[in-house]
């Protein structure tokens, strides 16, 4: 990988980092279509990894702020969506990963944007989660489903929330990923690489946070990661 490779997921990944410690989620959508344009290699493994370094400060951060009921039906859906993402990306070819992740970003960007909200009972969470597991293994974009069902927290509560179920989900990802084979020593070292970037980004977060609007930032987030979506799909096409 070159240098100016390096930088262009370097700028990702901190971005990313610090939308996800911003409102809660968004680290993959934003981060994964740039990383699958440079080094698709990288995905899902490196990104989830990420992520997880993000999600510990987060939830440190608002921890008098969480509120974890029903967090328990989301996370047993994760279990088995986990396996079932881990498969997929086991017998997915990598053109078909990268429009598979490319569908997800758009179908984030759909959703958010009409605002869906289905209320977050019993069975809504545990499917939540299944998806977030089955999408964010494959993928490493788990955010959107559980999005779609928390958003009636705010603020602190959400970025909280979110970020714990990702904590215990994004390791479960990891370990399974590790277990077939997913993980690699090229994606280990770009995490080390990269483990400072995400730092920078959620420390940039605590900045944003104070002085920029939530709904802007999310608007712009969706905007960015329909973008890398569409190059993806047309890099794949062409």
């Amino acid at each position: 990988m070159s240098g100016a490779e390096f930088a262009v997921i370097a700028l990702a990944v901190f971005l990313a980092s610090c939308m996800q410690a911003s409102i809660g989620f968004g680290m993959g959508m934003l981060a994964a279509p740039v990383v699958a344009l440079v080094d698709p290699s990288l995905l899902p493994g490196t990104l989830i990894m990420t992520a997880t370094v993000v999600t510990v400060m987060v939830v440190w951060r608002e921890r008098e702020a969480l509120d974890l009921t029903g967090t328990g039906w989301a996370l047993a859906g994760r279990v088995p969506g986990t396996v079932a993402g881990a498969v997929l990306l086991v017998v997915l070819p990598e053109r078909g990963l990268s429009l598979l992740l490319a569908g997800v970003v758009l179908s984030g960007v759909v959703f958010a944007t009409l605002g869906w909200a289905p209320p977050p009972r019993r069975r809504n969470l545990a499917v939540a989660g299944a998806a977030s597991g089955l999408l964010g293994t494959a993928t490493s974009i788990g955010g959107p489903p559980m999005a779609l069902v928390m958003q009636g927290s705010k603020g602190a509560q959400l970025r909280g929330n979110m970020s714990a179920f990702f904590l215990v989900g994004s390791t479960l990802s990891v370990a399974v990923l590790a277990a077939t084979g997913s993980v690699h020593r090229e994606s280990a070292v770009m995490f080390a690489l990269l483990a400072p970037v995400t730092v920078l980004g959620y420390v940039a977060s605590r900045f944003v946070n104070r002085h920029l609007d939530a709904s802007r930032l999310r608007r712009t987030s969706i905007a960015v990661s329909c973008v890398g979506a569409l190059m993806l799909i047309g890099q794949q096409l062409l």
